[in-house]
């Protein structure tokens, strides 16, 4: 068991920011003084999938501009309501790899632990925005998750998801991983989360602390999508898991009117080497029912990849791919 400091009475900033998260589309507007033209439709859509964006988040988006790339991420727009025939509601077959409740079982050697239904933020492109997390908890403190991961040994490595595993406290956190350290055929934990970027103080010294001693491999996985998120708060937050030798790489989903350029995305890898981070994937949109609008075609992302091989060293172009139902590995889409 990892030695730790008790942990404070009192409850930690970043949980009281997250409790002060803007959900209600009218006081989004409100603060962005965005038109009112835009409120039916931000309401109407955030009954589908509730609008939820943090403090911190929102004070990098332009006041007014209703075409700002991390406004467009988070606001709830008329666009969610219109079915589409090729897009699902479980896009990406996690429903049929569950064998019990809370863990995703796709690919050879990995395993994923659904560790809490929460995110920090509702991305308005989420994969699993119509996961039925109620369905899959694992009861007892994960138990059943954890004795599937305990009687397979080709398990070597356990990829902490949800939502998203930093919405825990840090005690849950830990009691989680406590449960994972003695399994001795897990060579690493792989933490995906969004926090560093969206409310950077979660990321405090009793975490990193933490991380840096468990005895597993800790990778940590952020999702960045645009230069203009990584501020000097998240600059210092991924400094310090770097500080604490936690390998960073990122992952970003190629969206329309976000991120579809190759300067912005050359710009987004030169940033986020600069904190020490090494960017990883870029996704094309799960085609997730709600989430058309974000669409790149297969022909403008391919061109987008030659573009940015122009531009960077090899090492900071992300590997463009797409994760298909039922497949035994994300595919890459090479052209």
């Amino acid at each position: 068991m990892i030695p730790r400091i008790a942990p404070f009475c009192q409850t930690p900033s970043w949980q009281k920011q997250l409790n002060n998260a803007i959900r209600c589309p009218t006081e989004l507007l409100r603060q962005l003084k965005l038109p009112n033209s835009l409120l039916a439709a931000a309401k109407e859509s955030a009954r589908l999938f509730p609008l939820k964006v943090t403090h911190s988040y929102l004070a990098r988006i332009e006041k007014g501009n209703i075409n700002d790339p991390l406004l467009r991420q988070i606001l709830p727009l008329i666009d969610e309501q219109c079915p589409h025939p090729d897009y699902y509601t479980d896009p990406v077959g996690d429903l049929d790899a569950t064998p019990v409740p809370g863990l995703i079982h796709k690919y050879r050697g990995r395993a994923l632990l659904l560790a809490t239904a929460s995110c920090g933020i509702h991305c308005r492109y989420c994969f699993r925005r119509h996961f039925p997390y109620s369905n899959h908890k694992s009861s007892n403190n994960w138990r059943q998750a954890i004795e599937y991961i305990q009687k397979d040994p080709s398990i070597h490595e356990v990829i902490l998801s949800g939502g998203d595993p930093l919405s825990l406290s840090n005690s849950k956190l830990f009691r989680l991983m406590d449960l994972l350290e003695p399994i001795s055929h897990i060579k690493r934990i792989r933490i995906h989360t969004r926090y560093p970027i969206i409310l950077p103080d979660r990321i405090d010294l009793e975490l990193s602390d933490y991380l840096h001693q468990h005895r597993c491999k800790i990778v940590t996985v952020v999702h960045s999508n645009h230069p203009n998120e990584l501020e000097d708060q998240v600059r210092d937050s991924l400094k310090l898991l770097n500080d604490n030798g936690i390998t960073l790489l990122n992952q970003s989903v190629l969206l329309a009117g976000v991120n579809d350029s190759a300067d912005t995305l050359s710009e987004l890898s030169e940033q986020l080497f600069t904190c020490n981070v090494l960017p990883y994937y870029l996704h094309q949109l799960d085609k997730v029912q709600g989430a058309q609008h974000f669409a790149v075609s297969d022909t403008q992302a391919k061109a987008l990849i030659k573009a940015l091989r122009d531009q960077l060293p090899g090492y900071l172009v992300p590997k463009l791919v797409r994760e298909n139902s039922g497949d035994s590995a994300k595919q890459p889409i090479s052209g």
